[in-house]
């Protein structure tokens, strides 16, 4: 659960700078929730990994 709980974290940070980019225009705030999608892109992926490798070990036991 502590992944999950980080990537509930990464998501609520980005919030400030998703209402900077699409309500008031700012284009380093659309950088900076472009970076945060990647990040999260990435931990999801991360994420997946624990799982099926989690699932792997469970079918073995």
């Amino acid at each position: 659960m502590k992944r999950y709980e980080e990537l509930k974290n990464l998501i609520l940070s980005l919030e400030a700078d998703f209402i900077k980019f699409y309500d008031k225009h700012n284009n380093a705030a659309g950088t900076r929730v472009r970076k945060g999608m990647q990040d999260i892109k990435n931990l999801a992926q991360e994420i997946r990994v624990e799982i099926q490798e989690q699932k792997n070990k469970n079918k073995e036991a």
